[in-house]
């Protein structure tokens, strides 16, 4: 028996290295910066460096979001969110995890029909463009709430820094040059007057925001309340009314960031830890990394067919599900564990096979007895005291509603398009959506948002998240797949080609330029749909990893400007 024992011994351990030696090496050439304490990986180099200048001063991660996320305001006014809100996602030195919605809501006069005509169609651009398309924004509430909860250092050690980036400027970069000039065609569709946008500006331009600086710093001296019951807050309700919007001081007074439990689930020899509703992002992550679980990832290969196959697949099931079971949960009891079970998800992959392709027209939700823009913004932070934070934010599309506040100096979100304004009707991303996500007053909008840390053997492992709309949970899942199955660094991660599968419209999409022709005609050859074309992958993933030796690698997505910063 002792000598059977030991017979198995032996071939368990030479399978476990021959399983383990089939894994490529990380190829430590390709590592991004690598810094020994703290680091912030940002969508803009201005933002990352202010944040990382907090660490460096002694402030833990959650004074560095309150100083990163007020100074994406100033230099990534594309996704800013002053106008707009998000989610954190953390985790404390000590294991301790939790997260916080900011999320926007909407207006007390809202209601379930508003952006539906007399014969009940959606009335084109009403929830995209323009002051009827604002939600109440939780920006301001989100960074003070993190700050008393969690903060160290005085708030305005905090955002100095940030009103004096305003008052001096920020340089515009070619990437940023290029998307002002795509977009300015739409600014006086939103706006009355001229913006600050509407002016030539190029790449090496620098634009001030002295606007921005001086509501930064009225809410610096007054606090919160000075975004919800002051000064600004009187401003803001007169310009929205002004533009013919609902929001009122009302709608602003009665607005609070929450406090929620986070979704946790085990992969493999991870756990991870992501946004719970109103966001779909941690349930449609654990149900897709579930799925494909059983399945050997590492041996089919980074991004081969059979890979391919799998996860879309898992991402065709996850997001059905989606789109009928999830909303706010204040107003929507949300199935999560029921939609998380090993057994329902093992049920939902029964109808899979290699040879041929389920069609979504034959998937719809499960029996278990969506919806936003490209344009938002991710940035992770991991401080030299061992917290590490995950942050989502987003204004919705590009510049938000374009509605663009000149007196206080930021563009205003569209949110309310993240509603089903018609349930069963796709938005202006091609998702569907369902009664659970119909408006309703005070009611937040679902979400694809995914602020994701990971932890490896009980001790952190990583920092993750992006923006892209729907192809935030498919960014996500992939960047971390890569690392755990594919033994990527983080730089090579979050820079490597990526596909999406969102259940409709029923293709698989390809990002431009970096995958084989051959491999998608290979796809094709199955029987699957698929498209390739510019803006279609568009998350910018940003993500810290802990390196065995303790030490922090940034992996700041080439798609983008983004960068990390440390000390």
């Amino acid at each position: 028996m002792k000598k059977f024992v030991l017979i198995v011994c032996v071939l368990t351990a030479f399978i476990s290295c021959k399983k383990a030696q089939e894994k490529p090496l990380v190829d430590e050439s390709k590592r991004g910066l690598i810094v020994d304490h703290g680091m912030v990986v940002s969508a803009r180099a201005e933002a990352s460096k202010i944040g990382a200048a907090i660490l460096e001063k002694g402030g833990n991660a959650f004074d560095a979001m309150v100083a990163t996320e007020l100074a994406l305001n100033v230099a990534y006014p594309y996704a800013g969110s002053i106008g707009g809100g998000g989610f954190m996602v953390y985790r404390l030195n000590n294991g301790e995890v939790g997260s916080l919605d900011y999320r926007e809501k909407a207006p007390l006069a809202a209601s379930r029909d508003m952006y539906l005509n007399e014969n009940g169609e959606v009335i084109p651009d009403m929830s995209t463009l323009g002051a009827m398309a604002v939600g109440v924004p939780g920006g301001i509430a989100g960074v003070f709430a993190a700050h008393e909860k969690f903060g160290t250092l005085p708030m305005a050690d905090l955002i100095q820094p940030v009103i004096e980036l305003a008052q001096n400027g920020v340089v515009v970069t070619k990437k940023q040059d290029e998307r002002i000039k795509h977009y300015q065609p739409n600014f006086p569709k939103a706006n009355k007057d001229s913006i600050l946008f509407d002016k030539t500006w190029k790449e090496n331009d620098t634009i001030k925001y002295p606007q921005l600086a001086e509501t930064l710093t009225r809410i610096m001296n007054n606090g919160r309340d000075e975004f919800y019951k002051g000064e600004t807050a009187k401003r803001f309700v007169q310009f929205m009314q002004d533009n013919g919007g609902i929001i009122t001081e009302e709608d602003l007074d009665k607005y609070e960031a929450k406090w929620r439990d986070p979704i946790t689930f085990e992969y493999d020899d991870l756990k991870i830890i992501s946004m719970s509703p109103p966001s779909s992002g941690g349930i449609c992550l654990a149900q897709i990394l579930k799925m494909v679980e059983p399945y050997d990832l590492d041996k089919f290969g980074h991004n081969s067919v059979k890979t391919i196959q799998v996860l879309t697949e898992a991402e065709r099931r996850a997001y059905a599900d989606r789109s009928f079971y999830l909303g706010d949960p204040d107003f929507v009891d949300n199935p999560i564990d029921a939609l998380m079970e090993s057994e329902y998800l093992k049920e939902r992959m029964s109808s899979f096979s290699f040879e041929t392709p389920t069609k979504s027209s034959d998937v719809t939700h499960g029996d278990v007895m969506a919806l936003e823009s490209m344009e938002t913004t991710h940035y992770s932070i991991v401080d030299q005291f061992g917290n590490a934070i995950a942050v989502t934010v987003t204004l919705n599309g590009a510049y938000g509603s374009k509605l663009y506040n000149d007196d206080l100096g930021f563009f205003l979100n569209n949110e309310m398009d993240d509603f089903s304004s018609k349930p069963g009707t796709p938005n202006m991303f091609g998702l569907i959506g369902g009664e659970a996500n119909s408006i309703l007053p005070e009611k937040r909008m679902l979400s694809s948002m995914t602020p994701t840390i990971v932890e490896k053997e009980g001790k952190l492992f990583m920092s993750v998240g992006t923006p892209g709309g729907s192809t935030i949970i498919t960014s996500v899942l992939q960047t971390i797949l890569n690392v755990h199955e594919f033994n990527m660094t983080a730089q090579q991660a979050v820079d490597a080609p990526r596909f999406h599968h969102q259940w409709l419209p029923d293709v698989v999409m390809f990002e431009p330029n970096m995958f084989d022709d051959s491999l998608i005609k290979a796809i094709e050859d199955i029987g699957y749909e698929t498209v390739v074309r510019e803006n279609v992958i568009t998350g910018k993933v940003n993500a810290i990893l802990k390196l065995p030796d303790g030490k922090l690698e940034g992996g700041a997505d080439h798609r983008g400007d983004d960068t990390a910063a440390g000390h």
